[in-house]
């Protein structure tokens, strides 16, 4: 998969238009791996997944369809800019799961073109979670359109990222894109440093969160500035408003909501 992902910047022809279809698996959980990721995130050990868990699961299924060679755009240089995950029922590890992924609605940004990957999973017939995950492929000079950030939230936990998180997460999630995991390959992609992963990041916020939540919600995120690794940063929720910002300056790097099935 790697190396389909550096193949995939060579110059060549390329469709203006998403691969139609989907990928599919069913799969059982593997506990030592859930557990891995568990601890990777802040989650505590326990046979319940994470609501960011199954992301994990169709990540392949995801880069599978990515490194198509019918996929618009080379997957190494996609920048995920939100993430949106609706549970209907809490799954555990006992539960046997099919993943099914697809792309859709390839659309204009200002800075170029985005898209969705749409993962789906379902038990025993029942779709029971569902995520979109956005992706904005810049094509453009210049700086986005940008409306004013909220007065920054008074920080309720102050986390220390090390520079562990990027490949610790990278075992456990299957990204191992080398921003993440290389100072080297940072640098290469305009970073001075390596940076955590956005989905380690939301993981993070659910973790603190952790016995707080319904089983059934939506969680939506928009990722904003990257976490260098190692940093230290503040995180707040109020209302159902969250956000992970830096501890020192207050710029954000996440922002998001928590609403209650039906809310």
């Amino acid at each position: 998969m790697l190396i389909r992902a550096a193949l995939s910047v060579i110059p060549r022809p390329r469709p203006s238009t998403l691969p139609t279809g989907t990928s599919t698996s069913v799969l059982k959980v593997d506990f030592e791996h859930l557990m891995g990721y568990q601890q990777v995130c802040g989650f505590r050990k326990s046979d319940v997944l994470p609501v960011t868990y199954p992301h994990v699961l169709g990540f392949d299924l995801a880069m599978g369809l990515m490194t198509r060679p019918d996929f618009p755009f080379p997957v190494i240089g996609l920048v995920h800019v939100a993430n949106r995950i609706e549970q209907r029922r809490q799954l555990t590890a006992a539960d046997r799961l099919a993943v099914e992924v697809r792309a859709d609605d390839l659309r204009e940004h200002p800075r170029g073109r985005q898209f969705d990957m749409v993962t789906t999973v379902t038990r025993e017939g029942e779709e029971v979670w569902r995520e979109t995950s956005t992706y904005l492929r810049r094509e453009k000079a210049g700086r986005s359109e940008r409306t004013d950030d909220p007065k920054t939230p008074v920080p309720q936990a102050i986390w220390r990222v090390g520079t562990e998180v990027g490949p610790a997460y990278a075992r456990v999630s299957g990204d191992r894109n080398p921003i993440h995991t290389s100072q080297i390959g940072a640098r290469l992609f305009g970073f001075p440093r390596r940076i955590a992963h956005g989905m380690w990041g939301k993981a993070r916020c659910l973790a603190a969160l952790e016995g707080r939540l319904p089983e059934a919600l939506t969680i939506e995120v928009a990722f904003k500035l990257p976490i260098l690794l190692p940093s230290k940063v503040g995180f707040s929720y109020s209302r159902g408003e969250l956000a992970v910002f830096n501890a020192r300056s207050g710029k954000p790097h996440l922002s998001g909501s928590i609403r209650s099935a039906g809310a």
